[in-house]
C-alpha cells in the first residue's frame, strides 16, 4: 500500500474516542476495536496496580476495566487537553516491518482466532504510515515524515462517542488546526482507551480534513509509543497487555 498523505482524500489513524453524537459504525469497526482492546492495550494508568485486594480497590479495578473495554456512561466522558498527549512519540510501524513485533503476533495467535501471519497482515494495514515521529508541545503538533517536519497549532474541538455493533463504545478526542494549511491535516483525532483527563502512554491517531468522514475511518490506526522506548520494550508492553 502506498504511503498515506497528511492531507487529501486518504485519511490516517492515530487513535481516540468522541461524544457530540453517538454514531454506529460497521462490523470492521468492532473487529478492530475489540481485537485491540483485549490484546494490544497498555496499562491502565488511572489505577494503582498494587496488590491491595480490599473492596474499594477491586471495585476501582473493575470500573476501569469496563471503561477500557468500551463500557461506560455518557456522563463519565470528560473533555481533555492536548497536554494529555504531550511528548515525543514514535510510530510502531517500522518495528512491524523489521520483524521486531513478530513476537507480539505469535502471542496473539496463541490466544486468538488468527495465525501469526494473519495478525501481522492485519496490523500491517492498521499501523501503516510514513509519519515516523510526532512531537506534541503545548498546542503545537509536529509531524516528521520522510525527513521533513511540519508544525501546526491545534485547538480542542470536542469529543465524539462511537457505538460499535457489539454494543461497546469508544471516544475520539478531536483537535482542529488553528490556521488552515495545505501541508497539515485540518483535524487530528486521538484514541487511547481513556475517557477523561490522564497522561497517554500510547495512542492511535486519525487525521484528515473532513471531521465527520474521519470518524468513519477504521482501516488504518497508526499507533505511537514514547520515542524513548526501544522496540523490545514496546514488545514487552504489547505482550503484557
Amino acid at each position: 500500500m502506498t504511503a498515506l498523505p497528511l492531507k487529501g482524500a486518504s485519511v490516517l489513524v492515530l487513535s481516540a474516542l468522541i461524544l457530540t453524537g453517538i454514531q454506529s459504525v460497521n462490523a470492521s469497526d468492532h473487529d478492530h476495536d475489540h481485537d485491540h482492546t483485549h490484546n494490544d492495550h497498555d496499562h491502565d494508568h488511572d489505577h494503582d496496580h498494587d496488590h491491595d485486594h480490599d473492596h474499594d480497590h477491586d471495585h476501582d479495578h473493575d470500573h476501569d476495566s469496563d471503561i477500557y473495554s468500551g463500557y461506560f456512561d455518557d456522563d463519565q466522558v470528560k473533555d481533555r487537553a492536548l497536554s494529555d498527549w504531550e511528548g515525543d512519540w514514535q510510530s510502531v510501524y517500522p518495528y512491524l516491518q523489521d520483524g521486531t513485533l513478530d513476537e507480539v503476533f505469535a502471542h496473539k495467535a496463541d490466544n486468538g482466532d488468527k495465525t501469526a501471519e494473519e495478525y501481522k497482515a492485519y496490523y500491517d494495514t492498521g499501523y501503516q504510515t510514513d509519519v515516523e515521529r510526532i512531537v506534541i508541545d503545548g498546542s503545537s503538533v509536529t509531524f516528521f515524515e520522510n525527513g521533513e517536519e511540519r508544525t501546526g497549532e491545534y485547538q480542542y474541538d470536542g469529543y465524539e462517542i462511537l457505538t460499535y455493533q457489539a454494543g461497546n463504545r469508544g471516544v475520539r478526542f478531536i483537535f482542529e488546526l488553528e490556521e488552515a494549511s495545505d501541508d497539515l491535516p485540518q483535524y487530528i483525532q486521538f484514541s487511547d482507551h481513556s475517557i477523561y483527563p490522564t497522561d497517554a502512554h500510547h495512542y492511535h491517531l486519525y487525521w484528515g480534513d473532513n471531521r465527520e468522514a474521519l470518524l468513519e475511518e477504521v482501516t488504518h490506526w497508526p499507533t505511537y509509543y514514547p520515542s524513548m522506548l526501544s522496540g523490545e520494550e514496546i514488545v514487552e508492553e504489547m505482550v503484557a497487555h
